[in-house]
């Protein structure tokens, strides 16, 4: 499919790209890019030949949140229309959170608002030292209510409440000190941890992959009771007596890669392209 506001790439490796295409206005969403990346969202996970996806910006900015056009538009809804309108951002997020496959956000530039949102969404985030983070809703007088679950899961709700009321802008390595992101680098080694961290994610299998992200969102907050005991001894069950969980018992018996990792893939270590501050 053809796309306006982003472009999907698919690489022999199994990894897809999905960029964020708006430069001129450093990403900003608008209806039609929510629209488009749900559509290519769903149409990686439902890609068998896909491992991993990555979402990145084109130009300066990773994404500076709406598009001043579209705000302008919305001012003039009612209710049951910003509703509506909210809804497909809320959906678009959620998309994002439960894909089976692993997500990478892959940060640099300005990242604000929506796109923290994004960057939230994504299992793994990745940030170049001049990235840029804001929570600017309040100062519109809104609230970053759909953006929210997301957010407040990865920084925590201490943090949360400072960067949400306070709308400053903070940086990557504030980021990284609060769990935002999990990798911090220089601008021009962005692409090659990103890509260290691809090598790691390939030679894990897709269906344990799928499973052990709705094993987190399961258990995450939950009380260590007799339910989630037995729920997590049925989780581990259902893997060991699965093709493919027979396979990587198989293949570590035997020495040998399994049968899902690319052959030119191998893991190194995550960090290696870049400093943690």
């Amino acid at each position: 499919m053809s796309y306006q506001t982003i472009q999907l790439e698919r690489n022999a490796s199994g990894i897809a790209l999905v960029w964020l295409n708006r430069p001129e206005i450093r990403n900003a969403f608008n209806e039609t890019m929510i629209a488009e990346l749900s559509d290519a969202l769903r149409a990686v996970d439902a890609d068998p030949a896909m491992r991993a996806l990555v979402l990145a910006g084109r130009g300066p900015a990773f994404c500076a949140g709406a598009d001043l056009g579209w705000m302008k538009k919305m001012s003039g809804y009612d209710f049951a229309q910003n509703h509506a309108d909210a809804l497909g951002l809320a959906r678009m997020l959620n998309t994002l959170y439960r894909m089976r496959k692993p997500t990478v956000a892959r940060v640099h530039g300005p990242a604000f608002a929506g796109g923290m949102g994004l960057v939230a969404a994504c299992d793994v985030a990745v940030a170049a030292h001049g990235a840029e983070f804001c929570l600017s809703e309040v100062k519109l007088g809104l609230v970053p209510a759909t953006i929210g679950p997301y957010v407040i899961a990865a920084m925590g709700a201490r943090a949360a409440h400072r960067y949400m009321l306070t709308a400053e802008r903070f940086t990557a390595a504030e980021a990284y000190r609060i769990g935002l992101v999990q990798e911090i680098c220089v601008d021009e080694e962005l692409d090659a941890t990103v890509n260290a961290l691809l090598g790691h994610l390939v030679v894990g299998g897709p269906a344990a992959h799928a499973a052990t992200k709705d094993l987190v969102r399961a258990v995450a907050g939950r009380a260590i009771d007799e339910d989630l005991i037995g729920d997590t001894a049925t989780r581990i069950a259902t893997a060991r007596a699965s093709e493919e969980g027979r396979e990587g018992i198989r293949s570590f018996l035997e020495k040998r890669k399994p049968a899902w990792v690319p052959a030119e893939f191998a893991p190194r270590k995550a960090g290696r392209g870049g400093k943690k501050r």
